[in-house]
């Protein structure tokens, strides 16, 4: 069942005309827990990856910061699966007294770690997006491409894991690999995504508040301006409505292709291309959770009853990623030329 945004309380380029020139399409996409194949668009799926094609590893350096010990992705996937059955169970909440022997057994042998790894690390899928699903994927400069994948290497590099992006013809892909390797071992559960798959859907967005020049942020920043949408307004808001604008009005949170960029881990920054000095463009957001309490407007119409979650797991986090602890991961582009280094931003 797909996931749809609920309406916008108004339209604000109609009720501040300056913002309209700068409107841009995001595709919203809405992972939720599947089953993928090489065929599908997807968070943590399998890949459409040619069999003679070498899958792509980190050299690192991969450094052990002496505090949390590495696991490996099979291990947490059968955490996951573990702790899914004991929430199923009477209690309803994983825990130690809901576990059987056997499943305490292997938590307790997970939680004891695996030896720091040496050596190329075999880089995990992350995202697989078809042109097809999402039409407004920035694929430009590479003939026929019409398929973006995107791997991370499971460890920090140095603040969050190291993003290898491949643009390909999915025509052209006739003998898949079937069985690509695995890291030997990740250093956060949280860089192992959960096999998802996706229900895109296109929405409009504005800049966030602090790309705006300083008159308009000025303009939006005066309560009195909003009046004219009158009960559209909550007035919740009436000693910030720039916090309106934001939370609801402009960028939307979560996974996407495209739109804005979020900012308030850090003040805005150029993003220019390091080959060619060119401005880059958003391509993906990778997030930790699809909406928060402060974007909680934006949370799809029905999800919590359509797509409920384990006990334990952050409300929206249907990915099961987290990145410096709850933000995002944007992922920048130049339009010059996809050969053109990417650019990683946490937000």
């Amino acid at each position: 069942m797909s996931s749809t945004t609920p309406p916008r309380p108004f339209d604000v380029a109609a009720l501040f005309p300056q913002l309209a020139p700068m409107a841009r399409t995001a595709t919203r996409l809405h992972p939720r827990a599947g089953s993928p194949s090489p065929h599908d668009s997807s968070v943590g799926g399998p890949l459409l990856w040619p069999a003679d094609e070498p899958w792509p590893h980190c050299d690192g350096p991969h450094e052990w910061d002496q505090v949390n010990e590495p696991t490996s992705a099979e291990d947490v996937r059968l955490l996951r699966r573990i702790q899914a059955a004991a929430a199923s169970r009477a209690d309803g909440v994983p825990g130690a007294s809901g576990y059987t022997p056997q499943e305490r057994a292997v938590i307790e042998r997970i939680n004891a770690g695996r030896p720091w790894p040496e050596g190329p690390i075999a880089m995990l899928p992350v995202a697989q997006l078809y042109l097809r699903d999402v039409p407004s994927l920035r694929l430009s400069g590479q003939a026929g491409a019409d398929l973006l994948q995107v791997l991370w290497c499971p460890f920090d590099h140095p603040e969050h894991p190291r993003t290898a992006l491949f643009r390909r013809s999915a025509a052209a892909v006739t003998d898949i690999l079937d069985t690509p390797p695995e890291p030997a071992a990740v250093q956060f559960s949280g860089y192992v995504p959960q096999p998802c798959l996706l229900s895109p859907e296109e929405v409009v967005e504005y800049p966030h508040f602090l790309e705006l020049g300083k008159e308009l942020q000025e303009l939006l920043a005066d309560w009195s301006r909003w009046q004219a949408a009158e009960s559209a307004v909550d007035s919740a808001y009436a000693v910030a409505p720039q916090e309106l604008y934001m939370d609801q009005l402009s960028v939307s949170p979560g996974w996407k292709a495209g739109g804005w960029s979020r900012w308030g881990l850090t003040d805005p920054m150029p993003r220019v291309c390091s080959t060619c000095g060119t401005g880059m463009d958003p391509l993906l957001t990778i997030a930790t959770t699809e909406w928060n309490r402060g974007t909680r407007s934006w949370a799809p119409e029905g999800d919590r009853t359509r797509h409920p979650l384990p006990p334990g797991v952050p409300p929206a986090n249907h990915t099961r990623i987290d990145l410096a602890r709850g933000y995002d991961l944007q992922l920048h582009v130049c339009p010059v030329s996809p050969d053109h280094p990417h650019l990683e931003l946490v937000q």
